[in-house]
């Protein structure tokens, strides 16, 4: 679909939806610019100027990321099976952050093992609201508190793991992982005096290490 159409007709009413005509959306979900008003001839006589808009396709990002939603939890589905989800829209360290929590009777396979399917849904609402657009936004989708509570227990077993690598001098490797988490793990040690963290393997077995930071000999 062009991101934008000009059209002329006789009025701006009637130009304009032409072009939401062809561009196949609401006037709620545009820009208009009105490039000529245009001129009616006097009296009668012809000659007159037809008017000119350019519109362009200007959809809300908490729309883009609603669209998607219905597409990817609501096909083939009753109304009333239908997962519930509410979008709000902030800023977090100065970055807007679209947020998305849903929420319903049977919504496990929008989780995935792992958060996998979870995750994926993520990526995708991503790329589409930042798509051709100079200034990212981040989008955070969550299942029934499902990436808070792992997001918790996350950082439990990297911490765990340090004090194990501390105490024993040892390496400890890490159940595989989406990239998601073993960033979370790789954040919770990055200040951690005692022990370093590296990512290891090949996806989808991909793990990280956590190890004995090696000693600097300060000169």
């Amino acid at each position: 679909m062009p991101e934008f159409v000009e059209k002329e007709a006789k009025t701006i009413d009637e130009a304009i939806q032409l072009a939401l005509e062809e561009l196949n959306i609401e006037l709620e979900d545009a820009k208009v610019d009105i490039l000529d008003e245009g001129s009616k001839a006097k009296l009668g006589i012809f000659g007159g100027k037809g008017a000119k808009v350019r519109v362009t396709v200007n959809i809300p990002d908490t729309k883009i990321v609603a669209n998607f939603l219905d597409e990817i939890i609501n096909r083939s589905r009753s109304e009333d099976d239908y997962p519930k989800y509410i979008i709000t829209e902030e800023e977090e360290d100065g970055i807007p952050v679209i947020k998305v929590n849903i929420s319903g009777n049977d919504v496990s396979h929008l989780i995935g093992r792992h958060g996998d399917s979870l995750y994926a849904i993520n990526y995708l609402a991503s790329i589409l609201v930042n798509k051709g657009k100079e200034d990212y936004k981040r989008v955070y989708i969550d299942i029934e508190d499902y990436r808070k509570h792992r997001e918790e227990t996350l950082v439990s077993i990297a911490n765990r793991a340090a004090a194990r690598v501390t105490k024993y001098k040892r390496p400890v490797s890490l159940d595989p992982m989406p990239a998601y988490e073993r960033r979370i793990i790789h954040s919770t040690l990055q200040s951690n005096r005692n022990v370093v963290t590296e990512s290891q393997g090949i996806e989808p077995n991909r793990c990280v290490i956590v190890k004995t930071r090696p000693y600097v000999k300060k000169f």
